[in-house]
């Protein structure tokens, strides 16, 4: 069976001047980014189908994405793979004190002493913050401006929470929804549309701040909406080719007739 120093020999091998893969050798960390996004959400989606043997699969790729980027720094002397693991375990001893008491592998904590997920996340964040004093002024220039929009307004969000700037009730959050609602309606009643993306914006941002408040998942809520409108489409799919039928050759009211049948399916 194949190991991890394997795997790092065959990037290494993947990425040499003289030998390696073409399409390997001329990749950079920016190029690398879109595959890092993509396998990552191929990991969530076997996750959600609850597939095992593709999430092994899909586990490596997204393990062949990290060492990959180690590749490219060691080879700009900036770290190694090694380095990467050692700072990932150093750090997260120093952020278990409560199961690793001495701060080493060999240390254990006391069975007696058991911690409440808040206070384990309340020392989190305590340690998190010795660990890189704020160079920033702003209050929420902590929340990286990398992540997905989606992303990053729940982390926008969950930040200004923690200091008392948020709705006490999630129906103070649904009536600001309809609120924004509106606002998009009348953007798109004056036809400028650089105020439609603003609003809209604006609604997107109240949607998911909604969600929030109901302390659901913004993304499981919509990847089971996203999966129940691929069932439903395709169910109109199959429809038309049992007719002998393509989707181009169905009117939108034919389509409609056949999208209301599989929602009765559901």
């Amino acid at each position: 069976m194949h190991n991890l120093a394997d795997l790092i020999g065959l990037m290494s091998r993947l990425r040499d001047p003289q030998t390696g893969c073409p399409w390997d050798i001329k990749q950079d960390y920016a190029s690398v980014v879109p595959h890092t996004i993509e396998e990552t959400y191929e990991v969530v989606d076997a996750i959600d189908r609850a597939d095992m043997e593709n999430l092994c699969e899909e586990l490596g790729d997204l393990l062949f994405q990290v060492v990959f980027y180690s590749r490219l720094a060691e080879e700009d002397q900036h770290f190694s793979f090694a380095e990467v693991v050692d700072g990932i375990v150093a750090k997260l001893l120093r952020r278990h004190p409560h199961v690793f008491p001495d701060g080493t592998l060999e240390s254990s904590r006391d069975p007696s002493h058991v911690l409440s997920d808040e206070e384990i996340r309340d020392n989190w964040n305590k340690i998190k913050q010795s660990e890189k004093p704020r160079a920033t002024v702003r209050y929420l220039d902590s929340v990286s401006r990398a992540q997905p929009p989606a992303d990053r307004a729940l982390a926008l969000q969950k930040k200004a929470a923690k200091v008392g700037f948020d709705w006490p009730d999630s129906l103070q959050v649904l009536a600001k929804v309809h609120e924004e609602l509106a606002e998009v309606e009348e953007a798109i009643a004056s036809a400028n549309m650089d105020a439609v993306e603003e609003e809209l914006g604006d609604l997107l941002f109240s949607v998911i701040n909604l969600v929030r408040a109901l302390e659901l998942d913004q993304n499981a809520a919509l990847r089971r909406t996203n999966e129940k409108f691929y069932q439903r489409f395709s169910f109109i799919e199959e429809s038309l080719s049992g007719q002998g039928r393509s989707l181009k050759s169905a009117s939108l009211e034919e389509m409609e007739t056949l999208w209301q049948a599989a929602k009765c399916k559901d």
